[in-house]
């Protein structure tokens, strides 16, 4: 049978293209589908290479896959490779085709039938199918989302569906622990260390998935094999063939996890899978990321309400300590004669002193407390620290104070600040029973605009960094430790407040806290403080204050009858005149006469009707040079006050003592401390 007739109407008649094509690879007859199909005129595939139908980049694979079938020729149907086949017309538009091929023995030697069909628009179909059910799964894990209580109620169903979906052999929902440390996996279809699948010889590589999700991109395998001989990127310990991808969980621009999937074929994610796990990443990182936010917002709602709670009790606790403290010093006062009774009230009043450090520590908690900044040379107040701390913390425990040179001064209350670091120096002796080394270093920190974040604006600061070698805290202990009222040490022996009111004072002063804790390698915690703009100033001392009276009129304003009797007989006891007032109705209305009034001392908290602080500035509408003292247990700022103005007036804190309060009555008295720069 002659080439040209080689069956001539059967050749015609078939729908798909068809090409014969000898052994040395040249096309040798053509129907006229083939020639419509890639765009050559009648005639135009003649004698060309078959190559020449299919794109450049794969034309010398395609070299080597042809021989080798025509070394072994065998009939192929369509579609049984599973591959992804091109074709190319004439003009290079590229298309995807299917291709059957049978081996022909003719006169002239071995001949090869190739049928080939455009499948563009089946693969079009196809794709869409897929796309629709991937998109009914990302649909129904967004459901999920909606109606799940926990995290549980999603990540659970993820690998089960996710396998199903793309036909897995492993997927897996990783997250890393908060100190970034160890990754732990949530949950899985067919992973070793899964309780239920220990036959699986799939083992994640915690090591290598630590840094691959710390880097915070995608990775896809399409040839783990290959990927094994190159060192083994993808995080798994036991080889495997086939194919992989690791998407990072987000939170913030942070990695918190990974969704890994493995597939026992090479080259399985295509785009769409692609696709589909990328959305599925997503979906579980903004859920988590909600729910997460949730849990602090509700626990932000619970201090609040605790807060608040807090400071109506201890406002309330020191007017009874005022009661109880004024009472036994004007008790001492009558017992001077009496070593015994003087004893037994010198007790009682350094109960009164720590019933008010603790009301002081509630109320740290429960509000912001009014702080008098200034320029603090660090190096200085650690000093002092030092040498009180090597009296109170014991032979036992070695304390080590450090200062880097030229230091910057640091804008903080510096009565405050002592008081924050003696808390965690207390608080490090405590974590060491048996004894060990406590170090507070003092640095100068800068955070620059790309560092700045909601903690830590950009700016200077003084970090100070109070470290010990203690027994550490276990994640979860970390996670809670500047809970108010949350503490690991034995009942009676701490409040759980110590933490809660540093970070208080930090974020108060425009700073910020942070503690780093590993169980059995001790704690280190950062307190990170402005810088002052200006070198700090020692201040300067206040002499010739007045201790006693001389016959002027206080007007004693003081909602709590008994507290009010206790500042009365103080006052009066020293010297002083008295006018005493229930509320801020009746004291406008004395300051609306023509009483001599000397200093206005009065409550913040007075009730019904106005309060201290705007009774103050009432009165200073009324009498301009009117001196004034302030006095308070506890506070809340009005709306819409004006705060600057207020902040003017000395607050003098509840309970005070007798002589206390004639010191702060007579600073208010004399012109030349009230009108001293920075007094308060």
């Amino acid at each position: 049978m002659s080439e040209g007739t080689l069956f001539p109407g059967l050749f015609e008649a078939v729908p798909d293209a068809l090409v014969v094509v000898n052994s040395s690879g040249r096309i040798i007859q053509a129907n006229a589908q083939a020639e419509r199909l890639f765009g050559y005129p009648l005639g135009g595939l003649n004698q060309i290479p078959i190559e020449q139908l299919i794109p450049e980049s794969v034309r010398e694979r395609h070299r080597a896959h042809r021989a080798n079938y025509m070394a072994h020729p065998h009939v192929r149907p369509m579609g049984v490779t599973g591959q992804s086949l091109i074709g190319q017309r004439l003009d290079g538009a590229q298309f995807p085709v299917e291709i059957a091929l049978s081996p022909i023995e003719s006169d002239q030697g071995p001949r090869y039938l190739a049928s080939v069909r455009d499948i563009s628009e089946t693969q079009r179909a196809r794709q869409a199918l897929v796309r629709a059910r991937y998109d009914a799964l990302a649909a129904r894990i967004g459901q999920l989302a909606l109606e799940a209580q926990d995290e549980s109620g999603v990540v659970d169903h993820v690998p089960a569906l996710l396998a199903a979906a793309l036909d897995a052999s492993m997927v897996a929902v990783v997250f890393v622990s908060s100190d970034r440390q160890t990754v732990g996996t949530r949950a899985s279809v067919g992973l070793a260390d899964v309780a239920d699948e220990t036959d699986s010889p799939i083992r994640l590589h915690k090591t290598k998935l630590l840094d691959r999700i710390g880097a915070g991109e995608s990775l896809v395998i399409d040839d783990l094999a290959g990927d094994a001989v190159a060192g083994g990127r993808f995080p798994i310990d036991s080889p495997c063939s086939g194919s992989a991808a690791l998407l990072p969980l987000s939170d913030r621009g942070s990695p918190m996890g990974a969704l890994l999937v493995l597939s026992s074929q090479p080259r399985h994610f295509d785009h769409d899978a692609l696709h589909l796990l990328q959305s599925v990443a997503n979906l579980i990182a903004a859920f988590v990321q909600r729910r997460r936010t949730e849990e602090q917002l509700a626990h932000s709602q619970r201090l609040d309400a605790i807060g608040q709670l807090t400071g109506g009790i201890a406002h309330d606790f020191n007017n009874l300590l005022t009661v109880m403290s004024g009472s036994l010093q004007l008790l001492e006062m009558e017992c001077d004669d009496k070593p015994e009774a003087s004893e037994l009230i010198a007790s009682a009043l350094r109960s009164v002193g720590r019933g008010a450090e603790l009301t002081g520590k509630l109320l740290a908690f429960a509000r912001p407390q009014r702080l008098v900044p200034q320029a603090v040379d660090a190096p200085s107040l650690l000093r002092d620290v030092e040498s009180m701390l090597k009296r109170t913390l014991g032979e036992s425990v070695r304390l080590y104070v450090r200062c880097e040179s030229e230091l910057p001064a640091a804008y903080v209350d510096p009565t405050q600040l002592d008081a924050a670091l003696v808390n965690l120096a207390l608080n490090a002796r405590d974590a060491m029973p048996r004894g060990g080394e406590i170090t507070i270093e003092a640095r100068s920190h800068r955070i620059g605009e790309q560092g700045a974040s909601a903690e830590l604006a950009a700016g200077r600061y003084v970090r100070i960094t109070v470290s010990d070698t203690g027994r550490g805290m276990a994640p979860e202990t970390l996670a809670r430790a500047m809970e108010p009222f949350f503490t690991t040490k034995e009942v009676g022996r701490g409040s759980g407040l110590g933490l809660s009111m540093v970070y208080g004072f930090a974020k108060q002063s425009g700073g910020h806290l942070r503690i780093g804790s590993t169980l059995g390698y001790g704690t280190q915690v950062d307190l990170y403080l402005p810088a002052a703009q200006a070198s700090a100033i020692a201040a300067a001392p206040v002499n010739g204050t007045r201790i006693e009276g001389k016959g002027e009129t206080i007007l004693v304003v003081e909602d709590d009858q008994a507290v009010r009797d206790i500042a009365v007989a103080f006052l009066r006891s020293s010297g002083y005149q008295v006018l005493a007032v229930g509320n801020a109705a009746e004291a406008l209305r004395r300051l609306s006469g023509e009483e001599a009034i000397d200093v206005l001392f009065s409550d913040v908290m007075l009730g019904e009707g106005i309060n201290g602080k705007e009774l103050a500035l009432a009165a200073r509408q009324l009498r301009p040079d009117l001196p004034v003292l302030l006095t308070s247990g506890y506070e809340t700022d009005a709306a819409g006050e004006p705060t600057a103005d207020v902040w003017a007036f000395e607050l003098l804190r509840k309970p005070y003592r007798r002589e206390q309060l004639i010191a702060a009555i007579g600073r208010a008295l004399d012109p030349q401390i009230r009108n001293r720069p920075g007094f308060q």
